[in-house]
């Protein structure tokens, strides 16, 4: 299965990443390629959401079960979509001046040959989307990284 791993240095908090990560219903207003979002449950430990992306014409929807736990861990498990498997991990460990946020996504298509096709495609889209997480909280928290502030 292929996969992408990023790990990155922020000065924010893991609190202020991890609830700008849970906040999946404002993905929408950051996230490229996310056309809308609906939260179908919620609680502090669980999630079920679902995610349109659009690609110019081309819409398809995700359906995830997000598992929170809250400082330091999100883990999102593909329930239904286009793909065969799509599931990614978030971690967020505390540092001298903020924290290191670690994601990596594992995914597979239906289809062998479009997944070789696209897998090149698929790693620029995913680190252009944790770049826009990093963008995100430099709008919602600028450089205070000393409180937590919840936005979800």
């Amino acid at each position: 299965m292929p996969g992408i791993r990023e790990t990155r240095q922020l000065r924010w908090s893991p609190e202020q990443m991890f609830d700008l990560v849970a906040d999946v219903a404002r993905y929408g207003e950051f996230l490229p390629w996310v056309v809308a979002t609906r939260v179908n449950s919620d609680s502090e430990t669980e999630m079920v959401a679902d995610m349109l992306i659009g690609f110019n014409a081309l819409r398809e929807k995700f359906t995830s079960k997000v598992i929170k736990s809250r400082p330091d861990r999100i883990e999102v498990i593909y329930i239904d979509g286009p793909m065969r498997d799509l599931d990614n991990v978030w971690h967020f460990k505390p540092i001298p001046g903020g924290c290191e946020v670690e994601f990596h996504v594992d995914f597979t298509f239906r289809n062998a040959l479009f997944e070789k096709l696209a897998g090149q495609y698929f790693d620029r889209a995913f680190r252009k989307m944790v770049g826009a997480f990093e963008e995100r909280a430099e709008a919602l928290y600028g450089n205070n990284s000393s409180s937590a502030t919840t936005t979800a």
